[in-house]
């Protein structure tokens, strides 16, 4: 794996003085040598004493004092991927959604209890200092936190691994509600600086764009070449990726992208100061955000180069620090570039240009190594979310990617005919080339034809990848695909996110389950231990007190006490249905206000969303207004005051789901079946005990599966059902004349109940409904209302939910991502751990 270009054994003084060879050592592990530390870095590094210091800077001196902690295992690991030269994981994710890295780097390195009490023997409140951390803006949603959870996971195995990926300056973005509308605003979390990345300019790469090619002739051999239009820097910034307990450190490495020549002094000194640093904007707005807003052409263009970028300035790195001067054909020995989703594909063409045009290989030499060395993991069944690139745009931007990217093709279709003859539509429908609406490049395809295993994130979902997204390439390829089910890592999200429940269980059944999250089946039997039941339902009530404390001080917000914590939290996207929950508001509100039904007869439910919609997707952002408006409705009207909340705290991210999550009592997984990939929420909700209401979609049926009908609030259409209703003809508006509560909920909305009075505030959102409802949630939405009537029935005993939130978690141990990382390890990559 990528090596520290500052290690000793790169250093020329490396081979002959003695201090250079000696081993690194950390500081002493004990209260008094933390203690020592920390003040070095305050005093040292931060260039304050402690009585003057801010918060920050007391902050940034004990991230460095835990980062000191783990230097020493960081550069042993690298020193011995030197001389052994396993074979690693290079995980190219253009997203990496960490959370905060302090409470994390703790519990990994075991310092939590000495970093505690040093910080008191200073006169110091660590839960200060806990505040003080700016979550990395790195990520989206799940597809960044997955990437998080597996190189958390590889470390705690023991894998080399390397995460490769880009330092967004700004993030996504931050959300704010201005009128109950989202507003994005930069999400500025390097404002005060990050202590635990290490920048390393003189380790840049440069990358290349536009331009054109040519052909030269190299001692009688005809050869192209790229000659580009412009280059940028990438500097790359390291964070240590620590294992749990192990002493294993791996690395995640982040590019950020900056110009060659950033500054004309001649043109600055003329008077035009724009002009002067206009390379260093140019070059810089390519890890300014993440995913440009992509509605317009220079969007497009924007986000292609930022995924060339990254896998550009990866594959550089890997093959100059880590392969270094080893013979080429050893590189499938030693990597596998794993892509994570479409983003990085591009990479394929980039290895092919490099082996091809630099380091000289015959193509056929050089396609067998380039499909031994990739695996691509499929993350969506959306058509509009496997990328399509127009020709046009790779041809200006990546013209020698464009040429190797027809060769692939090319000689792709030449063996698919070879196999099944001129069949036109074949050949059609496999051609990594798109002809229509306009000529471009199917990246999915070409991640399957180049990588030597496809993946899907969930039972189903691996089925319908092969059966219905990528059924001819399935048929060609034989073997080729295979499933791995998501994981999520329990360190953060059991143990970190969820204090009280990880003591209870460690109680019952020992140490040792976090590394092996299948233990938990042992808390079966405790399901039916009345103190055991008594003691989890009071972790649930602590962790509801403390969420209420967060989102008071956050938002001025306050869960009610007594109510069922019903829980929807993810990115907003239609297919996920944030709709059908607002129907069931509406719904129960429609029905105690029209007097039909009593206020006391209704379940005291707060309900809670998170979720960012995209800056460009429109309809998401209408659903935020209106389930903001809903909320403000009902939460000021006293006719259900004590029955029903409505809470939408703005800027959900990993730091605020470490408090929603282990305080929900209902688990919203409600997605359309056969749209829903896996998803990572559910399985996170379930191992903190909540139940579920979802569909069969997704990792939803491996987790009912594994809980029982009896512990799980099954509704909907089955994914052969919604192919089958879409194929005789869907009609929403048949469904809302036949449910008198749909209708009433629907009428109420069109009605202006929630826009004071103005119906055309959410009228595109009830004509989507009834006239196309591309996901159905007319349809599923009776099977819906009457799963929530289980839901309120069964919260009634409250013995018997608890009973069954205790199996939730005693039956999930399967979601725990260092069974996905075996999965890949057995099935895909082949890469053991290093003892």
């Amino acid at each position: 794996m990528p090596e520290n270009p500052n290690s000793p054994a790169t250093h020329p003084l490396g081979a002959t003085h003695p201090l250079a060879l000696a081993p690194v050592t950390g500081p002493a592990s004990s209260v008094d040598g933390f203690v020592r530390q920390f003040l070095r870095n305050l005093n040292y590094e931060r260039g304050v004493p402690l009585s003057a210091s801010s918060v920050n800077d007391r902050y940034f001196a004990l991230a460095m004092t835990v980062r000191d902690y783990l230097m020493a295992r960081w550069l042993e690991d690298l020193r011995r991927q030197r001389e052994t030269k396993p074979k690693g994981v290079c995980y190219l994710s253009a997203e990496y959604l960490l959370g905060r890295q302090l409470d994390n780097n703790l519990l990994a390195s075991g310092l939590g209890e000495i970093a505690t009490e040093a910080m008191a023997q200073c006169g110091i409140d660590i839960d200060e200092m806990r505040a003080q951390e700016v979550e990395p803006g790195l990520g989206n949603g799940g597809l960044g936190r997955l990437a998080a959870c597996f190189i958390d996971s590889l470390a705690t195995m023991s894998v080399p691994n390397v995460g490769y990926g880009i330092r967004y300056e700004y993030g996504i973005f931050r959300q704010t509600f201005v009128d109950g509308q989202q507003v994005e605003q930069p999400d500025a979390w390097l404002t005060l600086g990050s202590p635990w990345e290490f920048p390393h300019p003189e380790g840049a790469r440069k990358v290349a764009f536009g331009g054109h090619t040519e052909t030269y002739d190299d001692g009688g051999v005809t050869r192209s070449r790229w000659v580009p239009g412009w280059h940028v820097q990438a500097v790359p910034y390291n964070y240590m990726v620590p294992g749990y307990l192990n002493g294993r450190v791996n690395t995640l490495r982040l590019w950020s992208a900056v110009a060659t020549d950033a500054f004309d002094l001649r043109i600055f000194n003329s008077g035009d100061y724009e002009e002067a640093v206009r390379a260093q904007t140019f070059a810089e707005n390519i890890s300014k955000v993440l995913y440009p807003e992509d509605s317009t052409p220079q969007g497009k263009e924007l986000r292609l180069q930022q995924q060339y970028f990254f896998v550009a300035a990866s594959i550089s790195d890997f093959l100059a620090t880590t392969l270094g001067d080893d013979d080429i054909a050893t590189l499938p020995d030693r990597v596998i570039f794993q892509l994570n989703d479409t983003h990085p594909v591009i990479a394929v063409p980039e290895l092919m240009r490099v082996l091809v045009d630099e380091r000289h290989l015959e193509w056929d030499a050089a396609w067998e190594i380039t499909k031994q060395c990739f695996a691509y993991t499929c993350h969506t069944l959306l058509p509009e979310a496997l990328e399509v690139w127009s020709v046009d745009l790779l041809g200006r931007l990546l013209p020698r990617h464009l040429e190797i990217i027809y060769r692939i093709n090319d000689d792709f279709l030449d063996e698919v005919r070879e196999r099944f003859g001129d069949d036109e539509m074949r050949i059609r429908n496999m051609s990594i080339i798109s002809e229509f609406p306009e000529r471009s490049v199917r990246m999915a395809y070409l991640a399957t034809v180049a990588g030597s295993k496809v993946n899907g994130v969930a039972e189903l979902h691996s089925q319908l990848l092969r059966d219905k997204v990528l059924p001819d390439f399935n048929e060609f390829f034989p073997g080729k695909f295979t499933n791995v089910t998501n994981g999520i890592t329990p360190r953060r999200f059991v143990r970190l996110a969820n204090p009280g429940l990880s003591e209870l269980i460690t109680e019952a059944i020992g140490t040792g389950w976090l590394t092996d999250l299948e233990r938990l089946r042992e808390l079966e039997s405790y399901a039916e231990n009345p103190d055991f039941r008594a003691a989890f339902g009071e972790v649930k009530a602590a962790n509801k007190r403390r969420l209420n404390e967060v989102l008071f001080e956050r938002d001025g917000f306050e869960v009610s006490d007594g109510h069922m914590l019903d829980v929807m939290v993810k990115r907003l996207h239609e297919y996920k249905r944030q709709m059908l929950k607002v129907l069931h508001i509406v719904t129960q509100y429609e029905s105690i206000t029209s007097g039909r039904v009593e206020a006391a007869d209704i379940q005291p439910r707060t309900f809670i969303f998170g979720a960012k919609a995209a800056p460009g997707y429109a309809m998401a952002k209408r659903i935020i207004h209106l389930v903001n408006a809903v909320g403000s409705v009902v939460n000021a009207d006293p006719r259900v005051e004590g029955r029903l909340k409505v809470l939408f705290p703005p800027n959900y991210n990993v730091t605020l789901a470490e408090r929603v999550i282990p305080a929900a009592d209902l688990s919203e997984q409600i997605s359309l079946a056969g749209k829903e990939a896996s998803g990572t929420g559910n399985m996170k909700f379930a191992l903190n005990g909540a139940l579920t209401i979802g569909t069969d979609d997704g990792a939803n049926v491996e987790i009912r599966e594994l809980v029982g009908d009896d512990n799980f609030f099954l509704f909907g259409m089955s994914e052969p059902q919604v192919e089958d209703l879409w194929a005789a003809g869907y009609k929403p508006a048949d469904f809302y004349q036949a449910d008198d509560n749909l209708r009433r909920a629907m009428d109420l909305i069109a009605s202006g109940a929630f826009s004071d009075g103005d119906k055309s505030v959410f009228e595109p959102i009830v004509s989507n409904l009834l006239y196309d409802d591309r996901f159905m949630v007319l349809a599923d939405y009776s099977s819906y209302i009457a799963a929530q009537a289980r839901v309120d029935a069964a919260y009634a005993d409250t013995d018997a939910w608890t009973r069954s939130a205790i199996l939730n978690v005693a039956r999930c141990g399967f979601f725990s991502s260092d069974r996905s990382m075996r999965d890949y390890i057995d099935r895909i990559w082949h890469t053991p751990p290093m003892l």
